[in-house]
């Protein structure tokens, strides 16, 4: 039975991420659901229950290293071993940089998007050495190219991204297999959740959401490159383009960043 550990697993891709993996693998599957919010869990837990998967919901604040660990040895307590590992749990924000006065919430940001994955990849790590296993991380097309109103998402993309390509390479004689996911706009709530300036829920999405892929299909590409243990999963043919053209030509991304925003939340 492989053992898949999801954080973030209450909603969105994480939650859709679950369910496939339920539905596709029934029984042959274990997952290990994380989250903040217990109810939502509880119902994802049960989804995947239903196509004959086992599923143990951990109530999870990935901000905490404790809890980190915790959701970890809870999982081996159960299971006795890590196949995967799948970083999914994130939060958004939109602000410009000038309209911030209080940085304290970039901080927050920070230890959800980057520090919540390092401490459980870091818990994790023996078991999926010893499983010659899978880390996956979610990052963002943000994590590529620097989006204009998402310094600190961006930032903290940045630094995911940085941090799971060094340790792809010091954990490949090891066998342990590093996928980085890169989605763009996915047709999920993430961005009305997130920061505003002054750190409050923001309500609404500052970006343009035609378009915007559907989770289904964000989710079921993050887990075919999960399978087949790719280095990286970017989604869409603008991202491609884009890290190429920013070599090229980087004032072009940058309109094109500029272009993708709603026009009362651009630049003055």
């Amino acid at each position: 039975m492989r053992v898949v550990v999801v954080t973030g697993a209450s909603d969105g891709i994480g939650a859709e991420i679950a369910r496939q993996l339920a539905a596709r693998d029934g029984s042959a599957v274990a997952l290990v659901l994380a989250a903040r919010d217990e109810a939502k869990l509880d119902a994802v837990a049960a989804a995947c229950a239903r196509h004959g998967a086992e599923a143990l919901a951990v109530h999870t604040d990935v901000a905490d290293p404790a809890q980190c660990r915790a959701l970890v040895a809870a999982a081996v307590e159960r299971f006795g071993h890590i196949d995967v590992l799948v970083n999914n749990a994130g939060r958004s924000a939109h602000a410009l940089f000038e309209d911030v006065a209080d940085l304290r919430w970039y901080e927050d940001l920070m230890r959800v998007n980057l520090w919540g994955a390092v401490w459980c990849t870091q818990a994790a790590l023996p078991y999926l050495k010893a499983s010659r296993g899978s880390v996956v991380a979610v990052s963002s097309l943000a994590g590529l190219v620097g989006v204009p109103g998402r310094t600190a998402y961006s930032a903290s993309k940045f630094a995911m991204t940085g941090f799971f390509e060094a340790l792809r390479a010091e954990l490949k004689r090891a066998g342990v297999s590093v996928t980085v996911a890169y989605p763009g706009v996915v047709d999920t709530r993430i961005r009305y959740r997130g920061y505003n300036a002054a750190g409050q829920p923001m309500g609404y999405s500052g970006l343009r959401e035609e378009g915007a892929m559907t989770v289904e299909e964000c989710a079921r590409l993050i887990i075919a490159g999960m399978d087949g243990r790719r280095r990286e999963v970017v989604m869409t043919l603008k991202g491609k383009l884009g890290r190429i053209l920013k070599l090229v030509v980087p004032g072009l991304v940058e309109r094109i960043a500029l272009a993708a925003l709603k026009d009362d939340v651009k630049p003055r």
